[in-house]
Parts: C-alpha cells; structure tokens; sequence
C-alpha cells in the first residue's frame, strides 16, 4: 500500500479476510479429497458460510482455486509497459522470468515448496482448472497485445499469444521436473537454460516486428 492510499476500513478487513478462508477451506478440501469429489455445499459449511455467501465471493466452483491466478493478470504487459528505455519488450519479459526463476516464484514452476507443489498439481492434473485457466491466459495475452500496440495489430495479437504459451509451457516444465523428484539445484540452471532456448525461439519472430 503506498502512503496515498487509505487504510482498508474495518468492513473491508472483515471482507479479506471471509474471502481468504473461504478460498484456503476449498484448496485444503480439494487437495485432500479432489476436485470433483468436493461440492459448493460442503465448502461453504467447512468455512462456516452460506452459499449465497460464498458466490458472493466466488462466481464459480472453478475461482476458488484460479483466483490465485488473478494477482499476476496484466503483468506481461506492466513490465512491457514499464521496461527501461532501450530494452526491448521481449529483453524485458526474458529478464522479467528469469529473475522470478531466481526467486522461485510460484508462476514459473521452479518452487520445491511443497504446498505450491501440491496446488499446481491440482491445477493442472483437474480437467475442469486447466481449462478453466486457459481463460487467463488468454486475458493475459489480451493485456499484453494492448501493451505492445494500443492499435490492436495482428503482429501484436500472434506474438502476445505465443509469448504466454511459452511462458505456460516453461512454468509446466520446471513443475513437472521438481513434482517428479528432481532436486531444486539441478532444475533451477536446467530451468534457466530452457529459458534461453524459449526466448531464442521468440526473439527471431519478434525481431522482424519490432518487439
């Protein structure tokens, strides 16, 4: 929160907080039985709260997981938007996944923690979420098209779309190599070198358009 926003009244808080339960019930739930195997009644009893309260908070089944998702909506096209002068939108999202590579952010896949672990699994292994999830990245993609050209091009539109799929297919990648036993230290240089692979790839289609 920077200084010239106002503190979030007692109301908001409480509000926050309802949400953030009712989302860790559904997740802790899920993971423990599936998600299919878990209805909209039983989490909504499990964190003390209506049904009609808890579509208050989630419009569907499918959110109460993919919200976590929402936090990082846009942020292609922010970092596109707000590079330094002389870098290059792709030099800008190379070095934008690499340094979350390096922190082991959730979004790139390379975490041993074992809860987001669990969490990506069920994402990606529920039919239902890793549709659901498509819708994401297409906004994401949207976002960023609009970042690279205001004028909505077709040049803009095609490399958003491939950027974010590569970007799936890498945070998948490093998910897959950690969630089936590999060591942290050997996936994160494994990681960083599909990386350079990735954006090779891009940076020959991209250079022709300017991106």
């Amino acid at each position: 929160m920077t200084p010239s926003e106002p503190e979030p009244g007692l109301r908001t808080l409480k509000k926050q907080r309802t949400r953030q339960t009712i989302a860790d019930v559904a997740i802790a739930l899920f993971l423990d039985r599936g998600f299919a195997q878990v209805s909209v009644a039983e989490i909504a009893a499990a964190a003390e709260v209506s049904k009609p309260t808890l579509f208050r908070y989630f419009a569907t089944k499918e959110e109460l997981v993919l919200h976590r998702f929402a936090d990082h909506l846009g942020e292609a096209g922010r970092v596109v938007r707000d590079r330094a002068a002389g870098l290059t939108p792709l030099d800008a999202l190379e070095r934008h996944h690499l340094a979350g590579l390096a922190a082991h952010e959730p979004q790139t896949g390379l975490t041993d923690d074992p809860e987001v672990l669990a969490f990506l699994r069920l994402v990606y292994e529920t039919p239902e979420l890793s549709a659901q999830l498509l819708d994401y990245v297409d906004a994401d993609a949207d976002a960023l098209a609009e970042a690279l050209d205001p004028e909505g091009g077709i040049a803009a539109r095609l490399f958003a779309a491939q950027y974010v799929a590569v970007r799936q297919v890498l945070a998948r990648t490093a998910w897959a190599g950690l969630a089936g036993g590999q060591d942290i230290a050997e996936a994160g240089p494994r990681a960083v070198a599909e990386t350079a692979t990735a954006f090779a790839l891009l940076r020959d289609g991209a250079r022709a358009q300017g991106f």
